[in-house]
C-alpha cells in the first residue's frame, strides 16, 4: 500500500482518543531553524496511554510529552506556544539539546468540540484530499477551505495563528514505469513524496506491481503534461532513447523543482546533443540522475536517484 502522509497517525490516535472521550493533545512545531531536530510541521499526538508522531525528538520531546500529560491530567485546556533553543548557552527556553537550532512549539489541549474537525482532518489525509486546517487562540482549531500562498503560514507574535496544507507537500512524477520505477517508488514512499507512475505500455507487470506509488497512469507520451511548480519532482526513465527525448520534449521549458533523465552518460549525451540542436534550453535538465556510488541493481539506482531529490530538495 502507498505510504500516507506522515501526520495521519497524529490526528488517528486523536480523533479515537476524542470519539473514546478521552483528553487529547496536539503537539505541533510551528517555526523552525538551524539544526532544528524537528522540522517545521512536525507534530504528534499525546494521550495518557500513546503517543503518535514526533516534534524532533531527544530530551526535549520527551519534555513536551510529559507537559502535554500533566495539562491532561490537570484538565489546563490553555494554549502554550514556547520557544525551544538548542544551545547550552541560551540564557532561557533551553531544550536540553545542544544542536543550535530553534524551534517554536505549540501544545493545544483538544476539547471534545474538536472532534469535527479532528475526524475530518483525518479522513482528508486517508484519501489524500485537499485543503487546509489552521489554529490560534481567537478562532481555535478550523479547516480552511481558501488556498494558501505557501504549504505553511505562521503568523508570530500575541495574536499568533498557523495554517497548514493538507497531505503531501511534494509531488513526485515517475515518468516510465519499469524495474528501476519501481525500486524507486519504494524508497521514495518513505520520503514523503506523493507519487505518481506514467508509463505509455499496456500489461506492464512492473507497473502492475507498483503499489508503492499513489497513483498510477497509462498515457500517451507524445501528449504528456505534468503540471509544473516548486514542489513538483520530475524522473525520466521510459523503456528507451527515442521515447525519453520524447518526454523531455513536452518537459523542457517547464519550472520544476527537479527535472532529470535516467541513463548511461552516452545516451544522456545524446539526448542533450539532440536536443539542444531542436533549440531546447537544458540548463535545468539533469542527468544521468543519482549521485554516484557505482549503482547497478536498479534498488542501488533508485538510492542513488533519492539521494540526488532529497538533496534538491533541502537546498535552501
Amino acid at each position: 500500500m502507498p505510504s500516507p502522509p506522515r501526520d495521519l497517525p497524529a490526528w488517528t490516535l486523536a480523533a479515537a482518543a476524542l470519539r473514546a472521550g478521552q483528553p487529547a493533545a496536539l503537539l505541533c512545531v510551528l517555526r523552525s531553524q538551524g539544526s532544528s531536530p524537528g522540522r517545521q510541521g512536525f507534530k504528534m499526538a499525546v494521550t495518557a496511554e500513546a503517543v503518535a508522531g514526533s516534534i524532533g525528538g531527544g530530551i526535549m520531546e520527551h519534555k513536551w510529552v510529559e507537559l502535554a500529560r500533566q495539562r491532561l491530567r490537570e484538565g489546563d485546556y490553555a494554549p502554550l506556544l514556547r520557544p525551544q533553543i538548542h544551545r547550552r548557552e541560551a540564557p532561557a527556553d533551553r531544550s536540553g539539546m545542544m544542536c543550535a537550532g530553534e524551534q517554536e512549539v505549540l501544545l493545544w489541549v483538544l476539547q471534545p468540540a474538536d472532534l469535527p474537525v479532528v475526524a475530518a482532518i483525518e479522513e482528508q489525509l486517508q484519501r489524500l484530499g485537499r485543503g487546509a486546517w489552521a489554529v490560534s487562540e481567537a478562532t481555535g482549531l478550523q479547516l480552511v477551505t481558501a488556498a494558501l500562498a505557501d504549504f505553511y503560514e505562521y503568523k508570530p507574535g500575541p495574536a499568533w495563528s498557523y495554517c497548514e496544507q493538507l497531505g503531501f507537500r511534494d509531488h513526485l512524477f515517475i515518468v516510465g514505469g519499469g524495474h528501476v520505477s519501481l525500486a524507486l517508488s519504494q524508497v521514495a514512499s518513505n520520503l514523503e513524496f506523493e507519487i505518481t507512475v506514467l508509463d505509455d505500455r499496456a500489461d506492464l507487470p512492473t507497473l502492475d506491481a507498483n503499489h508503492f506509488a499513489h497513483h498510477r497512469q497509462r498515457v500517451d507520451y507524445e501528449t504528456l503534461t505534468v503540471k509544473p511548480g516548486p514542489h513538483c519532482y520530475v524522473v525520466v526513465m521510459t523503456v528507451g532513447y527515442r521515447t525519453d527525448a520524447v518526454v523531455l520534449r513536452r518537459l523542457l521549458g517547464h519550472a520544476y523543482r527537479y527535472l532529470g533523465v535516467l541513463g548511461s552518460a552516452t545516451k544522456v549525451a545524446e539526448l542533450r546533443r539532440v536536443l539542444a540542436e531542436e533549440g531546447f534550453d537544458l540548463t535545468g535538465l539533469r542527468g544521468p540522475v543519482g549521485v554516484s556510488i557505482n549503482s547497478r541493481l536498479p534498488e542501488e539506482i533508485a538510492v542513488s536517484v533519492a539521494a540526488e531529490l532529497i538533496a534538491v530538495r533541502n537546498q535552501p
